[in-house]
């Protein structure tokens, strides 16, 4: 098992930060966490979710977030470490291997209900009952992979892939038991054309207070197949994959990389794990180790995907198991993504996919798969 030290402190707006090192001499002795010297004040938010009768989603609102820091230049970046001749970052220590910190701007909070001013949320829009809403009571974090601002993940070394997993894996349990939360997903935006808003090799976790919609889909269609069939839809699904191979990009012990047979997007990839776990929680520590293999080989697979033009822009969500209701209905899995359909040129999600949400495909699956295993 990967030696990894959590250290916890708090920033100086009272935030939680959690240092997960896996270099020495902190592995060994432990780290001594230097204090935040930044006068910040207390983070605000006053984030809602209301229900869209119309879809039967829940729909974050939180306006705070217009304020939040754009695209600052690397020597003002709030994610380096904190050394001397800048200013104070989110970070204190003048090095880290990998940093989890709450948001400071964020949609979803623990904050007391007074702080927040739940009490003056009344539990109807405009007073109609046809629109429910409540605070956004959750949490958002933020995970900092490296502390060199010029690295990407999939330029990480497998051990400090690792170190991401278990810092992944500690955030989820203790996210999971927090009162509301009903999902806990983990996801990285990279690329300005997402709209990643920081430069620095970073990614996020979000703690809902509902079951978000991709996974509440995920859930019906699961429940209709054990209805059935009376079987796991997503063991089917890995069953079919690995047994046809025709997308079939890397298939290990204890995971599976395949790119979906009615995969979305001009780049997309799957990694399910062969065993029915519900969340990084659930995983042994071979399957960790498999895992932080098999998703650092794929990242770089995916960074030089396209000939000229660069690493394209990608999306990475972990989706976990929800909390309490349908958890023994799906398993977790990886679904990493780009817009870019060729060097220069994105994907749009125009009238059909926006206006009618109904996708129409660029590239044939068959040829995504080919071409990732191409450049391993």
């Amino acid at each position: 098992m990967t030696a990894v030290r959590r250290t916890k402190t708090h920033m100086a707006d009272g935030r939680e930060l959690f240092y997960f090192d896996d270099t020495e001499p902190c592995v060994s002795t432990g780290r001594v966490p230097p204090p935040d010297t930044r006068d910040l004040p207390h983070v605000q938010h006053s984030s809602t979710v209301r229900y869209d009768v119309l879809t039967g989603e829940w729909v974050t609102i939180a306006a705070h977030r217009q304020d939040r820091t754009f695209l600052p230049p690397a020597d003002h970046c709030p994610l380096c470490p904190t050394r001397p001749g800048r200013e104070p970052t989110e970070i204190p220590a003048p090095d880290y291997d990998v940093v989890v910190f709450e948001n400071r701007f964020p949609s979803l909070s623990q904050a007391p209900l007074s702080q927040i001013g739940a009490r003056d949320v009344p539990p109807f829009v405009d007073g109609v009952p046809l629109w429910p809403q409540r605070p956004a009571l959750g949490r958002c974090e933020v995970v900092c992979f490296t502390s060199d601002h010029n690295s990407s993940f999939g330029a990480l070394p497998v051990s400090r892939v690792r170190t991401v997993i278990e810092a992944w894996a500690d955030r989820t349990a203790e996210l999971s038991a927090l009162p509301g939360v009903e999902q806990v997903f983990v996801f990285e935006n990279r690329g300005t054309e997402i709209g990643v808003t920081l430069e620095h090799p970073h990614g996020q976790i979000y703690a809902y207070p509902f079951v978000t919609p991709r996974m509440g889909q995920l859930l019906q269609r699961a429940a209709d197949h054990r209805e059935r069939t009376g079987r796991d839809l997503l063991g089917d699904v890995l069953d079919a994959e690995r047994k046809s191979g025709a997308r079939v990009v890397r298939e290990a012990e204890h995971w599976t990389v395949f790119v979906p047979a009615a995969a979305r997007w001009p780049v997309e990839a799957h990694i399910v794990p062969h065993r029915a776990v519900p969340d990084f929680t659930a995983l042994d520590d071979a399957e960790r180790a498999e895992l932080a293999d098999l998703y650092g080989d794929l990242l770089h697979r995916v960074e030089v995907y396209f000939p000229e033009g660069g690493p394209p822009p990608y999306i990475a969500g972990w989706h976990q198991a929800p909390v309490g209701a349908g958890r023994n209905l799906t398993r977790m899995f990886l679904q990493l993504f780009s817009l870019r359909r060729a060097p220069g040129k994105l994907k749009y999600l125009a009238g059909s996919e926006s206006g009618a949400g109904a996708w129409i495909s660029d590239v044939a699956p068959e040829r995504i798969a080919q071409r990732l295993r191409e450049v391993g």
